[in-house]
């Protein structure tokens, strides 16, 4: 009866498994209490502004329904009045072209500087870091050099071209149409191909050196290498960086209102920019809220075809 009794007390002692502790349960809730304020916070700055734009482009809103509430629910009017004023396809498709001028040519330099960066050579790291400086530094710094180097009397550019003999007196390169756009484009592109850089170097460094070592024994050139060794492999970062930089830069404002403010003559009045007129100028809130969800649109339905093309390759 003795052994009985020291048995039972002995299993009485025994400590629960970690996984059966109540207290333990208690605390693994307890932890999600600090994303509240996280959550919280990209809730009142990110979620609810988001919907409220969405909301306002299908009502009837001016600035007395801004003051006073009680905006008159219209539908699809918006949408409609906006889709037949030539203004907003010439600011839709100077966006686009803005875009993608800007996806490409970041695209290539930051290749172009991933490919430098992969070879060893006196001042790699300097230089690495003082490129970088082109997407750290704020954009206003960046857009007022930019205005500077490209102004027509007394920018760099022009004292350059003029000390080569290619240009005689002063060239207003931002106030030119077509040569405000390409400069908006470069200026944009310049920040960001560090950013495609840095992506683009991880992304070269993953290639395995047997492909290029079977390569040269097949009597492969380096631009043979690189067509079709380096790009293939390089296409899923490749095509991430692009659709990034086409994100951030489809909804630039900053870089273009600073350089031309959308002139000259609106050629490079960008969608934007073209919701930024609507709202504070004209103060027509529902046809920017209009704008403004195309903007949302236009990258959100890239960014669907995109994950559904690299699940199909994932799943091939």
């Amino acid at each position: 009866m003795t052994t009985v009794t020291t048995g039972v007390r002995e299993r009485s002692r025994t400590p629960a498994p970690a996984g059966r502790s109540p207290r333990r349960r208690g605390g693994n809730g307890a932890n999600y209490l600090f994303l509240v304020p996280a959550v919280l916070f990209v809730g009142v700055t990110v979620v609810y502004p988001l919907i409220y734009n969405v909301v306002q482009s299908f009502q009837d809103v001016g600035l007395k329904e801004v003051i006073n509430g009680g905006a008159e629910w219209v539908g699809f009017a918006n949408f409609a009045d906006q889709f037949g004023r030539a203004e907003f396809w010439q600011a839709l498709l100077l966006s686009l072209a803005y875009t993608v001028g800007t996806v490409a040519l970041s695209y290539a330099g930051g290749l172009g500087l991933a490919l430098l960066f992969l070879h060893r050579f006196a001042g790699r790291n300097v230089m690495r870091a003082l490129l970088m400086l082109a997407w750290i530094l704020p954009t206003v710094v960046g857009a007022n050099v930019w205005r500077w180097l490209l102004d027509g009397s007394y920018g760099l550019l022009n004292a350059v071209l003029r000390g080569l003999g290619l240009i005689e007196g002063d060239v207003f390169w931002l106030g030119q149409p077509g040569p405000a756009l390409v400069s908006v484009v470069v200026a944009t592109a310049w920040s960001f191909a560090p950013f495609a850089m840095i992506l683009l170097v991880a992304g070269l460094q993953s290639v395995p050196g047997v492909l290029y070592e079977a390569a040269r024994i097949d009597g492969a050139s380096a631009w043979q290498q690189f067509r079709h060794v380096t790009l293939p492999v390089l296409r899923p970062v490749s095509v991430t960086v692009m659709l990034l930089i086409f994100i951030f830069a489809f909804k630039t404002f900053d870089t273009i209102y600073l350089m031309t403010g959308g002139g000259p003559g609106g050629a490079t009045l960008t969608l934007p920019l073209y919701a930024f007129q609507e709202a504070f100028e004209f103060r027509r809130y529902d046809t920017a809220a209009v704008a403004t969800t195309v903007m949302l649109l236009v990258p959100l339905v890239l960014s669907v075809f995109y994950f559904r093309s690299l699940r199909r390759e994932e799943s091939a």
